[in-house]
């Protein structure tokens, strides 16, 4: 448990197992800590580099605005100050946009990409998701205070003063329009898209996703033959807001990572 000095932010992370290395990027207003035993079950066969990203956690916030950009930027940084070369990188929700666009902006950073719940354009999200996000700033920082979110960042951050200046820069980055599908149709590191089947994600935006990757154009005739190597995942039951709670998820990132081609 330490920091690194990358970009010019003190970035939080933490190492758990042995094995092949595998950086996990945490949701919005998230600690380490709120992976639980999602991060355990990774843990007990991978080296698992878990990342609080600038202002989040124990990871203080410096004088820029959140940005996907900036963000995938440190992280493609901190895998080279760790030495990883290329390596696979897990993230959900705002870590997931984080790790698609470390994948965009650094591909010879990333082995194999999983994207947990979050969409490859901002207007992906169901319409009552977007008009939430709108609301989000200092005010919604004071409601917010009753929340496991801040009960986790006060027991870390370096200035718990700082949470108003979180939800503040979390909705500028929440409101700011994006369209990645242009860059993610040409990413080349074996990617898996996981949702649940009760997202805040339309069932028809994550399979426009998956066929940007080029997934589900084609049938895979009878011996997988013209299957490509990239995943899609919908797990039953589950929600954006519990999908790492899903039993089912530990086993199905393992079995991809581990998948020789």
């Amino acid at each position: 448990m330490t920091y690194a000095e990358v970009n010019g932010v003190s970035l939080w992370y933490e190492e758990h197992g042995d094995g092949e290395p595998l950086v996990l990027l945490h949701g919005g207003f998230w600690t380490i800590e709120l992976f639980g035993g999602f991060l355990t079950a990774l843990a007990e066969r991978r080296r698992v580099i878990a990342v609080e990203l600038q202002g989040h956690g124990h990871t203080a916030d410096v004088d820029r605005p959140l940005r996907y950009e900036t963000m995938g930027d440190d992280i493609a940084a901190l895998i080279r100050h760790l030495g990883l070369g290329r390596t696979d990188v897990l993230g959900y929700s705002l870590g997931a946009g984080t790790a698609l666009r470390t994948t965009i902006q650094h591909p010879d950073a990333v082995r194999r990409l999983i994207v947990v719940s979050t969409p490859v354009r901002r207007t992906g999200w169901f319409p009552e998701v977007l008009a939430g996000m709108a609301q989000i700033g200092p005010e919604s920082a004071e409601v917010m205070r009753a929340s496991p979110l801040y009960a986790g960042y006060e027991r870390v951050a370096p200035r718990v003063e700082d949470w108003p200046v979180l939800a503040t820069k979390m909705g500028d980055l929440l409101r700011r329009d994006y369209d990645w599908s242009a860059e993610a149709a040409r990413i080349t590191a074996p990617t898996m898209l996981v949702y649940a089947d009760a997202d805040s994600i339309p069932p028809s935006h994550m399979a426009e996703f998956y066929a940007l990757l080029g997934g589900g154009l084609r049938d895979a005739d009878w011996d997988g033959s013209k299957r490509g190597l990239n995943r899609l995942a919908i797990l039953p039951g589950h929600t954006h807001y519990d999908i790492t709670t899903a039993p089912a998820l530990p086993d199905l990132i393992e079995e991809f990572l581990s998948t020789s081609s």
